[in-house]
């Protein structure tokens, strides 16, 4: 198993186009992973026969184990300087094989926990009050978290939770219509579980957008909406990054490049894709890079370099036809930035004496209260919504 990006420590098996027996060519697409947010291919180093296949369907395998064994020529393993004798495939099982060749199915089982991994910030949910060791431990082997307790009736002392009422709780659940939820959808939950462990608070305003209409109804390519948006927030944090850095103990820390991220929706979940040094590209050099993105993000194939370590989101909610949302910020970020649908409002014309119609849409800005304040929000918002107004200028 490859390493698949930062801080991801281990990958499920989705698809296997390719048989024990199939002839492959370099490059090709053997085996298909799903991280907890993104599905990859491992690649055949060179050209070859599939000797061996050591993972199963939805099996879960960490980096650096043994996935399989690909039979090439003497000339493509003195390319790969691979030229050296190992055990055959069937002596794999046998203990001997060194540990940086561990099967894949010895590896799992022996490290392999059922938790979600690869995420920045360590979870730390506040559900029932007290969870004695015993219930902690129960909840463990079941893979869940305190926050699952939350509709549980206590009928221990001051409430809590006994481990009586938590097996009865389990025992009703097989009453209920169930679903396995998708790695992508236990991620998600966690991120914002731990997301919501901070105070977070949210200002708005609306903004007139109807420049970034007629500059984008003139523009080739046309950028999104929220392209506008995250180049605004930017040059904003470009110019002051205080808002965007993260309080560690008594430290504000600040961010080293204006990395922006922007939210699409993909399968049951949301992927964020990653435009680095927003900053410093004019919004024009953006476009073809920010569709690529949002089209990969689809596929659910993000490569590893536009993903993870983003200051702030960009959310586009008015594709839904919502006027206001309060989006989450994700734990490792600060700020997110939220753009509502577009509509057509009535505005006091003091030259003309009149009312004239303006489209104008809902900006919204949720962010980390232990860092930034609302004075300092609503400072930032304007900023963005000035530079709106002039979106040749992005």
């Amino acid at each position: 198993m490859p390493q698949l990006g930062e801080s991801i420590a281990e990958a499920t098996v989705v698809r296997l186009p390719f048989s024990v027996g199939d002839q492959v060519v370099g490059d090709a697409e053997i085996i298909e992973v799903e991280t907890n947010k993104a599905t990859m291919g491992v690649t055949a180093p060179c050209s070859g026969r599939v000797a061996e296949l050591l993972v199963e369907l939805q099996g879960s395998y960490p980096v650096g184990a043994t996935l399989g064994w690909l039979e090439v020529s003497e000339d493509e393993a003195a390319r790969l300087g691979l030229d050296v004798a190992v055990p055959a495939p069937s002596d794999h099982a046998t203990g001997s094989t060194p540990a940086s060749s561990t099967p894949a199915t010895q590896y799992a089982k022996a490290t392999v926990e059922p938790t979600v991994r690869g995420l920045p910030v360590p979870a730390h949910a506040a559900g029932a009050g007290y969870l004695s060791p015993r219930l902690k431990a129960r909840m463990n082997e079941l893979g869940m978290h305190a926050a699952d307790l939350a509709g549980i009736p206590g009928s221990g002392a001051a409430g809590r939770v006994t481990i009586e009422d938590f097996e009865k709780f389990i025992a009703k659940l097989d009453d209920h219509q169930l679903s396995q939820a998708s790695t992508m959808r236990v991620a998600v939950a966690d991120a914002m579980r731990r997301s919501w462990t901070r105070p977070l608070a949210t200002v708005g305003m609306s903004v007139p957008i109807e420049e970034l209409l007629a500059h984008r109804k003139a523009a080739n390519p046309k950028p999104g909406p929220a392209l506008y948006a995250l180049r605004a927030l930017a040059i904003a944090l470009g110019e002051n990054s205080a808002p965007a850095g993260r309080l560690i103990g008594d430290k504000i820390v600040h961010p080293k490049a204006i990395d922006v991220g922007f939210a699409v929706e993909a399968e049951d979940g949301v992927l964020v894709p990653v435009l680095r040094g927003a900053d410093h590209t004019p919004l024009a050099q953006m476009v073809t890079r920010y569709n690529e993105l949002v089209d990969l993000a689809r596929q659910r194939r993000l490569p590893p370099n536009a993903q993870g370590g983003s200051i702030a989101t960009v959310t586009n909610f008015g594709t839904f036809g919502l006027e206001w949302a309060t989006p989450i910020p994700l734990p490792e970020q600060t700020l997110v930035l939220g753009m509502g649908a577009g509509r057509v409002c009535p505005h006091w014309d003091k030259e003309k004496g009149q009312f004239l119609p303006v489209t104008e849409a809902h900006f919204t800005l949720s962010f980390d209260h232990r860092v930034l304040d609302g004075g300092g929000a609503g400072r930032l918002l304007q900023r963005i919504a000035a530079l709106l107004q002039e979106p040749e200028k992005l």
